[in-house]
């Protein structure tokens, strides 16, 4: 490795480390991903330089393909999908690292270095890889493999494609373990066997296994699991990356994986602690995978009389509030903004009251509500809003299902019995708006609904919030 290469790796890891530290606030984010793209784009000349793999111009044809798609996708995509595009990015980080570790086996053809000698000239037949080497592909495309086959199953999962479980999951899913572990033993071994076809055959059979073992560890995990999935499916993307880069020995590669991993591990247990749950019952425990019986799941619950509202009733009493929160979601954050800003020149005080794991990735609510330039200082989380909903006279709960039910306080034969929510029931009115009666991703019905202070505004958000700001324009003074 040359000198200037060190420089530019180094430079790299500098602005990987600075960007991520500035992604901790809203008021610097889209400066630290600036600089950590900044970091990957030097990282990557770097790499493609120093081994003269690419001349100048398929270099910059590559830098510009790849960077006209990536233009595509963030002006295409959806506020309200980049979940999908988050695991999708996952996938595809996954599956990358896996093919690059696993190109090293086949250009080996898995012996180990030899060198012969033709015309007095000695050449070099294959780069060494010894049982170190061969382990450290093993471990790069085992998670790979299962990063790129389990962020699509999320994938579909987010864009509310029917993915069951099947009875026997978990007994598939422990054959299946403990094959890819045996195929990753006999891979790292393999190398001294002197057979140069057998590291590639154990290679692909442990590169199938690791994509089936990714399907079925996924596909019993429930939706209202997602948020925490994609958080440590980010983090399996990140320690696939660092052990290619082992592979590779280019330290830019190591430094960034293990950047993401450490990452993406940290916000799972945020996440985690969030819903007050161990990893491990996520995995394995996946509440939202099916409806429960526990928590007044669907059924009688929704033939109780609620109270229903209109778009007028919902402006007036909002006008005449002192203090209301909001919470947003779906694609309503714009006219969520615009109802605030009417209420806000009435003199009401408004506050988005933002659960950990609203939506369906870590984040999700910030990002809407970035988007529609909503100022940062009115975005509280549910340990600082929980105080102040005894005093709040309105609460405007959009979308929302499972991190408003009660019975995560009330009713310890809930699933979710024990998950921080926010408290909205203790204001002195709520306002939900909702499509139906549906439950949320947990499978279970929400108390909230029938309490003599929930008024429902049933149809899409959207176009209710929409009403409401007709409404509430019609009340101002001319």
């Amino acid at each position: 490795m040359t000198t200037l290469t060190t420089l530019a790796y180094l430079v790299a890891a500098s602005l990987f480390i600075v960007g991520l530290k500035r992604l901790a606030s809203p008021r610097t984010a889209r400066g630290g991903n600036r600089m950590a793209s900044l970091g990957m784009f030097v990282a990557v000349v770097a790499a493609l330089v120093s081994q003269g793999m690419l001349s100048p111009v398929e270099l910059a044809a590559g830098l510009a393909l790849g960077g006209a798609i990536g233009l595509w996708l963030a002006r295409s995509t959806e506020m309200t999908s980049m979940p999908e595009l988050v695991a999708a990015f996952n996938g595809f980080g996954g599956a990358a690292s896996a093919l690059v570790a696993g190109a090293e086996v086949l250009r080996a053809g898995g012996t180990p270095y030899r060198e012969y000698t033709e015309a007095g000239e000695t050449l070099t037949l294959v780069p060494d890889l010894g049982p170190a080497d061969l382990a450290v592909v093993a471990v790069s495309v085992l998670i790979g493999a299962v990063t790129f086959s389990g962020s699509f199953v999320a994938w579909g999962k987010l864009r509310g494609r029917s993915l069951d479980s099947f009875p026997g999951i978990r007994l598939v899913s422990i054959a299946i373990a403990l094959g890819v572990i045996a195929a990753a033993v006999l891979l790292t071994i393999s190398g001294e066997s002197g057979n140069p076809e057998m590291p590639p055959l154990l290679l692909a059979a442990l590169a199938v296994g690791a994509l089936l073992l990714g399907v079925v560890l996924v596909l019993p995990i429930g939706g209202a699991d997602m948020p925490v999935v994609v958080a440590l499916l980010n983090s399996y993307s990140g320690l696939a990356a660092a052990a290619t880069g082992f592979v590779l020995g280019n330290v830019a590669l190591v430094v960034s994986g293990a950047l993401v991993g450490a990452s993406g591990l940290i916000l799972t247990r945020i996440m985690c602690d969030a819903m007050n749950r161990s990893l491990a019952n996520v995995l394995l425990g996946g509440f939202g995978a099916e409806a429960s019986s526990g928590g007044s799941a669907s059924g009688a619950e929704e033939e109780r009389p609620v109270r229903r509202t209109t778009p007028d009733d919902v402006a007036v009493m909002m006008s005449y509030s002192q203090r209301g929160y909001g919470l947003a979601v779906a694609q309503a954050q714009h006219e969520c903004r615009e109802m605030a800003d009417l209420l806000a020149d009435e003199g009401v005080e408004v506050v988005y009251a933002i659960h950990p794991v609203a939506g369906r990735m870590p984040g999700h609510m910030n990002v809407l509500l970035a988007e529609a330039n909503v100022p940062y200082d009115q975005l509280v989380e549910a340990e600082e809003a929980n105080p102040d909903f005894p005093q709040t006279d309105v609460v405007l709960v959009v979308g929302a299902n499972d991190v408003v039910n009660p019975s995560a306080r009330e009713d310890p034969e809930s699933p979710i019995y024990g998950m921080p929510i926010l408290n909205v029931d203790e204001a002195q009115q709520v306002i939900v708006l909702k499509r139906s009666m549906s439950t949320g991703y947990a499978g279970i019905q929400n108390p909230l609904f029938f309490k003599d202070n929930t008024q429902m505004l049933f149809g899409d958000a959207k176009a209710s919030l929409k009403a409401i700001v007709e409404e509430l324009k019609a009340l101002q003074p001319a």
